[in-house]
């Protein structure tokens, strides 16, 4: 299993963890810990192996390390997605890809649609699509059905693979840190629906994709991953919509794979990623 903790930093923390481990019969098979100098902020992931009664590993470790330690013990069990899609297929046909192939390391449990354009791609996996039209309807009616649906599923995260509707607070707040949108933009710049014709008129030299968690502040949520392209004068918008797709789907699953492994800690509007 994976123990994340983080808590405010002080001498001696790696041993007292190091002991708790030991005096819960676990074998540690890796420890990566980082320091946040500036806020006296610690950080670890300790990947372990071994049986031991996890209410009192976590009174362990309450008891020993800083009052202010927040405590994630995750077992090795397979996780679960759902995904939310509008029109483009390139994530989500990643997504399917590495679910069929068993590579995703999770399984997709539904795929919810506010067009029906992608219902035969998904149905060819044998996934259950469920099309949910915002069309007439006032946001919080169109919401409360993805959620009446959603609450069929057992589900660790849900995944919006270019979902091109904005989600309102009180949908997110009901799945913090558990929301996972994929932006065509190298945030913070360019943010919103048409980043790529931001991109093109302002002449950048590079583009990119970022993956984030969804918070209230529309593309603003703690960045997993990012990555970026070279481009010129030369790149018309679609020219950079076609590269950007690419990266789209590297970015997204990448990010997956580190959310999935449980390498990615929040903190407030930040993550820290053991990538390594």
């Amino acid at each position: 299993m994976v123990i994340l903790l983080q808590c405010s930093d002080r001498v001696g923390l790696v041993a007292d963890i190091a002991a708790i481990m030991a005096a819960a019969n676990l074998n540690i098979v890796s420890m990566k810990e980082y320091v946040h100098v500036d806020e006296n902020r610690f950080y670890i992931r300790v990947e372990v192996s071994g049986e031991t009664d996890l209410e009192q590993l976590q009174n362990q470790i309450k008891n020993r390390l800083p009052a202010d330690t927040e405590i994630s013990i995750r077992p090795y069990v397979k996780k679960k997605i759902a995904v939310l899609v509008t029109k483009e297929y390139h994530c989500l046909g990643d997504i399917l890809l590495r679910n069929y192939f068993n590579t995703l390391g999770a399984s997709v449990e539904c795929v919810i649609g506010n067009y029906d354009i992608l219902q035969s791609l998904t149905e060819k996996f044998d996934i259950p699509f469920h099309y949910i039209t915002h069309e007439g309807k006032e946001k919080h009616v169109f919401e409360q059905e993805i959620l009446q649906t959603l609450a069929q599923y057992k589900f660790d995260y849900i995944v919006l693979a270019k979902f091109m509707r904005i989600l309102s607070p009180e949908f997110v707040q009901q799945y913090p840190s558990q929301i996972i949108n994929i932006h065509h933009s190298f945030l913070p710049a360019f943010v919103g629906a048409h980043p790529y014709k931001q991109a093109h008129e302002r002449g950048v030299k590079l583009i990119g994709a970022t993956a984030h968690f969804v918070t209230n502040v529309l593309d603003e949520g703690p960045i997993i991953a990012q990555q970026t392209i070279p481009v010129n004068h030369a790149h018309s918008v679609r020219d950079m919509v076609k590269l950007g797709r690419e990266i789209e789907k590297s970015v997204l699953a990448h990010a997956l794979q580190l959310v999935l492994q449980d390498k990615v800690l929040v903190y407030h509007n930040k993550t820290i990623v053991f990538d390594n």
